[in-house]
């Protein structure tokens, strides 16, 4: 189900093409619901392990257009002081001034600004990600697992997607060296996004 347009269509071939019915149906306003909904980070460990991590609050909005899915946009807002590795030392650590300073830097965000198909349920949603006081481009692909209404009468759809992104771009600096060469904490981060999101009343 094409929700985004490839980036290089044309105008006359968007213009002439049948506005599919399932697709014109999902267009609306949607609220993602952080119930059902996780994002989260694995990051490498003293060069020979994963640790991962999430956000436990988080609050975000999409709007789609099934009769121009360009026109479909998605925000996101991320409590930093939410994070969750497992390990409160480590999570401490997490929010000081040596990651994210949480206490001045309280909120993480994304806002799209453009979105593609890439093919068959697989889009490219790009936008600005700010972390601390740093805005820079990203590009997450996602895939589109579907919409359906729930057993309370909710419309849903969802998506799953990630992106890498090197830490230091966003001022994400603190590491520490090892004794058998290498670092702490690797740059290199993927971030992870499982979005249910539900239709607001008409």
């Amino acid at each position: 189900m094409g929700l985004f347009n490839r980036k290089n269509e044309s105008a006359v071939a968007t213009a002439t093409r049948p506005v599919d019915p399932a697709l014109a149906a999902l267009t609306g306003d949607y609220t993602i619901d952080p119930a059902h909904s996780s994002i989260g980070f694995t990051v490498r460990h003293a060069m020979v392990t994963n640790v991962r991590g999430t956000f436990a609050e988080h609050e975000g909005a999409l709007t789609l257009d099934g009769s121009n899915p360009a026109a479909s946009a998605a925000s996101i807002e991320v409590r930093i002081a939410s994070i969750d590795t497992g390990i409160a030392d480590r999570d401490g650590h997490l929010r000081s001034g040596d990651f994210f300073d949480a206490e001045q830097f309280p909120l993480m965000t994304f806002r799209s600004t453009r979105a593609e198909q890439l093919g068959g349920d697989t889009y490219r949603i790009t936008g600005d990600l700010t972390i601390k006081d740093v805005t820079k481009p990203l590009s997450i692909d996602l895939e589109f697992n579907g919409a359906a209404t729930d057993v309370y009468g909710n419309e849903r759809v969802g998506f799953e997607g990630s992106a890498e992104i090197l830490r230091s771009a966003w001022g994400l600096t603190w590491n520490a060296a090892l004794e058998t060469g290498g670092v702490m904490v690797s740059d290199k981060v993927k971030l992870n996004f499982d979005i249910s999101a539900i239709k607001s009343a008409a």
